[in-house]
């Protein structure tokens, strides 16, 4: 779900880290909200790793139980360890026929040093341990801290364009608030940019242009629908012509050849 680039769809790697936010309600029936950042492991990416944890309170080290420690295994542990993040590790895919969980286990408490009883065991595929893992991030993860009356501190982890709302910055913000229409500086631009809209759910957004879709009936010519906030259109849907356009294929065949035809 997270990879979007074809190569990363085709080979089942990560190369740019991605986020997402999770909802989550808890045993103790809070609800809780988890902001998730899917980094790369391969150490050629070490820069999208160490940028998502400067953002990050917590990491789950995903250790495979088929193929054991990696040597870029070792290297995101250490680089999460040089910033004293709290380091959950679970070892993932231990539905498989082949995997060995006690022998990784034991991999693990002897390289990374972590005890055997603080490791999770989970599968991605069918859910097994899931839960459980969320229910350790509940209780063992703080949340965010920082002072909202101080100066404005974010950190930028991401940035792209969208063709609707233009350059779109996904932040985390340490200390301060932020506010539609306030004025912000970056450390190394030297002018102001002023914030025209603040987070929206785009899942959200198609739900309710998928609901459209379906209360408007369809026309001889397609219908365009399209959600603005603030006068700007953040995504747009098209109901569909009931039939072919009748009009544009009308007429056809060579005048001049006299087999003129009306479809």
């Amino acid at each position: 779900m997270l990879d979007t680039m074809e190569l990363e769809q085709e080979r089942g790697i990560t190369i740019k880290a991605q986020s997402v936010r999770l909802n989550y309600i808890a045993k103790n029936r809070n609800k809780y909200q988890f902001n998730l950042i899917d980094t790369p492991g391969h150490t050629d990416f070490s820069y999208e790793v160490s940028r998502s944890l400067s953002a990050c309170e917590g990491a789950l080290l995903i250790i495979d139980a088929a193929q054991g420690i990696e040597a870029q295994t070792i290297a995101n542990c250490h680089i999460a360890l040089k910033m004293k993040i709290k380091i959950i590790p679970i070892l993932n895919k231990i539905d498989l026929p082949h995997a060995h969980p006690e022998k990784v286990v034991k991999e693990i408490e002897n390289i990374i040093g972590i005890k055997s009883n603080h490791i999770l065991q989970c599968s991605a595929k069918t859910g097994l341990g899931v839960p459980n893992i969320l229910e350790h991030i509940v209780d063992n993860l703080n949340p965010p801290h920082g002072n909202p009356e101080s100066e404005l501190q974010a950190l930028i982890i991401d940035s792209w364009f969208d063709n609707y709302l233009g350059v779109i910055i996904l932040i985390r913000v340490k200390n301060g608030y932020l506010k539609q229409g306030k004025i912000i500086a970056l450390c190394n631009e030297k002018r102001g940019i002023q914030v025209d809209l603040l987070y929206y759910d785009i899942n959200v957004i198609q739900k309710i242009i998928e609901k459209l879709k379906n209360l408007i009936p369809r026309q001889q010519f397609d219908i365009i629908i399209q959600t603005s906030i603030n006068n700007q259109i953040i995504a747009k849907g098209t109901v569909k012509q009931l039939r072919k356009n009748v009009l544009s294929k009308c007429y056809g065949g060579d005048m001049l050849k006299n087999n003129t035809y009306i479809c």
